[in-house]
């Protein structure tokens, strides 16, 4: 389990296609402190740490999860937001987010607004009802808070200071980006097909 603060913005350092895809991410974690076995949130997805050395995690990724989300898009080099998972008694600074990606958006548009950037994304309609105006959401696994929903479109604030945190100071319109919808939505949905 997650909050969708990010701690560290990695950075992928190799690419290994084999059965699955080892992907090696460099980051500023101690990684003497990283079991193997642990989860680690990568860009919003919960992965698994298999190898590790001084300053880089590895994991291991199925075609599953690269066709459901936008890892298969990663390249030497791409930024990842990365999150370690939420031991009892942290601070639940975001909302609570499991790392399980519900679907792939794109960025519709970005815009100045004042001292911070007002995206636009665009979900797939399956998960534009998941969507609320003040609700929370997951981006790349950033916990957001949605300003407005149009159709199949949600627009965010994003600081200054989240640009510089997380992966949102490179993004560009048109990027595909890992949703994951509120699991209170999620159950909500659920007990209402009841009705």
């Amino acid at each position: 389990m997650f909050t969708g603060i990010i701690t560290d913005v990695g950075r992928v350092r190799q690419v290994r296609p084999r059965g699955d895809t080892r992907f090696e991410i460099e980051t500023d974690y101690d990684t003497s402190t990283v079991a193997i076995g642990a989860s680690i949130a990568c860009s919003g997805a919960c992965l698994t740490v298999v190898d590790k050395g001084e300053g880089w995690f590895a994991v291991d990724v199925s075609a599953e999860t690269l066709a459901k989300t936008n890892l298969g898009d990663w390249t030497l080099g791409t930024p990842v937001n990365l999150e370690r998972s939420m031991r009892l008694g942290d601070e639940l600074g975001g909302h609570i987010v499991l790392g399980h990606v519900d679907g792939v958006g794109s960025i519709a548009s970005i815009a100045p607004e004042g001292d911070s950037l007002r995206f636009t994304f665009r979900v797939p309609e399956a998960l534009k009802t998941f969507v609320a105006p003040k609700g929370s959401i997951a981006v790349n696994g950033v916990s957001l808070t949605v300003n407005e929903v149009d159709g199949a479109t949600f627009g965010v604030n994003i600081i200054p200071h989240t640009q510089k945190m997380t992966t949102f100071g490179k993004c560009a319109a048109g990027d595909r980006i890992n949703l994951e919808v509120d699991v209170l939505a999620r159950y909500v949905a659920r007990l209402n097909e009841r009705e």
